[in-house]
């Protein structure tokens, strides 16, 4: 999933035109651009939304690689898969509710503070799954972290049950920091390497990078987005279409940058044969299975 475009949960309008602008992934959501009074409606309209893509075109359950086994994926096959981004709490087992079923592929649960609100969370889940006659556990969820206690608490949430990937919610977390971000946005490197650092320890998918709210400025984008990635993420949420072809360019393996990684993978190999478990590689430097190993997850992506 290169990108994960947002979509407000009250506007049925915005989310059918969701679904034919390229993005990979869109996120439902029920929180924050959704008013509070706003919320049944939200629901109301998020429902009927996942229940339309199944009347079209049937459920469909099968393995996501990049969430983990037994996740839902959207019942467009080619199309967008569909989270939902519930709000934090009870209201978002009140949401999880109205959502879950064959069509959604996972929540995304706002301000997560603590493995203990997913373990509420999970309870909830097994008994929605079981009502609709999915898999215990294949609904996935991407916790966000908002909050400085968020970030802190990390490693736990990322071993949390149902975890696929980590979200930062940058806006929330940086007025909870009280910093203002610079042009290199290094006011926010510590939190982002947290975010990248446990989930490896975890095992899980790399975290998902953080909107940008500057859609016109897509050179910025790409300058920004490319940073994201060589710390370590992979994807990135957008909120505007108009953000999806340089998240999908600076997400997408190049031409050349495949065949590399299909050589080095090849004369790591050859060495492997040959009895060594080190290789030269077209540059003549050295390179061992750590090496390889990215090459490898390069060549997953294609």
């Amino acid at each position: 999933m290169r990108s994960y475009l947002y979509v407000p949960g009250d506007n049925p309008a915005k989310l059918a035109k969701a679904l034919t602008v390229g993005a990979d992934a869109l996120i439902v959501d029920l929180e924050d651009a959704v008013p509070p009074g706003g919320k049944d409606a939200a629901r109301a309209a998020a429902a009927d939304f996942l229940a339309g893509m199944i009347a079209v075109s049937g459920p469909e359950v099968r393995s996501d690689p990049a969430s983990g086994p037994e996740t839902a994926i959207s019942a467009q096959g080619a199309g967008p898969r569909v989270w939902v981004r519930v709000n934090p709490g009870e209201l978002g087992h009140v949401d999880a509710a109205a959502v879950v079923g064959p069509g959604l592929a996972g929540l995304c649960v706002a301000k997560t503070e603590s493995v203990q609100q997913l373990s509420a969370l999970d309870g909830v889940l097994a008994g929605l799954e079981r009502a609709a006659g999915l898999a215990v556990g294949a609904t996935k969820v991407v916790p966000l972290l908002e909050s400085a206690s968020a970030v802190l608490a990390a490693a736990a949430i990322a071993r949390g049950p149902r975890v696929a990937r980590l979200q930062l919610g940058e806006a929330d977390l940086a007025a909870d920091l009280g910093v203002t971000l610079g042009p290199d946005e290094r006011e926010l490197l510590w939190a982002r390497s947290q975010a990248v650092l446990a989930s490896a320890a975890a095992g899980i998918a790399p975290p998902v990078a953080p909107v940008s709210v500057n859609f016109r400025d897509l050179d910025a984008l790409r300058t920004s987005t490319l940073a994201l990635k060589r710390l370590g993420f992979r994807g990135r949420s957008c909120i505007h279409p108009a953000q999806l072809p340089v998240v999908h360019e600076v997400f997408s393996p190049t031409g050349a940058e495949l065949a590399a990684a299909r050589d080095l993978v090849a004369r790591h190999e050859q060495a492997l044969r040959d009895g060594s478990g080190v290789c030269l590689d077209a540059h003549g430097r050295l390179v061992d299975e750590a090496v390889v190993r990215s090459a490898r997850r390069l060549l997953a992506q294609d």
